[in-house]
């Protein structure tokens, strides 16, 4: 079944803020996480991740800094910062409201709290 991709606009701060929750990455490393993770129905593109993750430094949600990867080459890694976890926090719980939201009017069960 395939899913409207609008339905990952707005929401992809989100997901990023999550994957750097759990480790700090790389561009390319989040982009393969979160295929691998949503079974690839999120495939998220560079030039939508990289003005994201612009984005969210200049919102001080994110911090980065170099690192040399196995290769001898620096990669440009990001990681979540305390404000970050805290936006994060706050969608987890904006999210939680919609789907149970959506799920009263479709007449589905409601979800646990985020």
């Amino acid at each position: 079944m395939a899913i409207d991709k609008s339905l990952l606009s707005g929401n992809t701060t989100m997901l990023i803020l999550k994957l750097l929750d759990q480790e700090d990455m790389y561009g390319y490393q989040m982009i393969e996480e979160l295929g691998k993770k949503s079974n690839n129905v999120f495939e998220l593109k560079a030039g939508t991740l990289y003005p994201l993750l612009h984005t969210l430094e200049q919102k001080d949600m994110v911090i980065s800094y170099h690192q040399a990867a196995d290769n001898g080459r620096q990669r440009k890694y990001y990681s979540i910062t305390k404000a970050g976890r805290r936006h994060l926090q706050d969608k987890k719980k904006e999210w939680t409201a919609y789907i149970n939201a959506v799920n009263d009017v479709l007449g589905g069960a409601s979800f646990a709290t985020a």
